[in-house]
């Protein structure tokens, strides 16, 4: 049995220049002692779902970003909003891992969403429907450690407070006990 816990991380944004893939790879260049986190990439090539082409074998690209998840401990999702939501890619992306339903890659790990957005709200819509998505999927929403952070006239991983929010979120994945489930 291994003493480090690895986190599989979902950042929902494509973009390039993105806060919030700065803000997973800080996270992953940050991680604690006994803590390793991967950014996940190939979401961006994932076919959207469909079960006609999840028969047998799914695509190539679905089967990397399920083996990814399915080794993990736990899932960071790290995203910011667009119109109220989490992005298409990211919904997509936790279509494909709850599949087979009732032992998808998420199914009982516990997941967290953090992510940052130039809006007063800092995201939360997102994070509360990606949370509720990832919890039909069969994983453990960590809502409590949710960091939805505005990005207005703030320097994110300039100022430490935020920072410890967003690491923080890490250190409950990290330390997730599942419930004994009485006999």
């Amino acid at each position: 049995m291994s003493d480090t816990t690895h986190v599989a991380v979902l950042v929902g944004s494509l973009r390039a220049d993105s806060v919030n893939r700065k803000v997973a790879e800080y996270l992953r260049d940050h991680a604690p002692e006994g803590v390793t986190l991967d950014v996940v990439e190939g979401i961006d090539a994932l076919p959207f779902y469909n079960e006609d082409i999840d028969t047998g074998s799914a695509p190539e690209a679905a089967e990397r970003v399920r083996d990814a998840v399915a080794q993990a401990d736990g899932l960071l999702l790290v995203t910011p909003e667009y119109n109220g939501t989490m992005p298409a890619v990211l919904n997509n992306a936790i279509d494909w891992l709850s599949r087979p339903y009732g032992q998808g890659a998420i199914t009982g790990k516990p997941v967290a969403a953090i992510g940052v957005t130039p809006t007063p709200y800092g995201g939360v819509w997102s994070h509360e429907h990606a949370l509720k998505s990832v919890t039909i999927a069969g994983g453990v929403a960590l809502e409590d450690v949710t960091v939805s952070q505005t990005s207005i006239d703030v320097d994110v991983l300039g100022t430490e407070e935020i920072i410890a929010k967003l690491q923080g979120a890490v250190d409950a994945i990290a330390a997730f006990q599942p419930v004994a489930v009485a006999s």
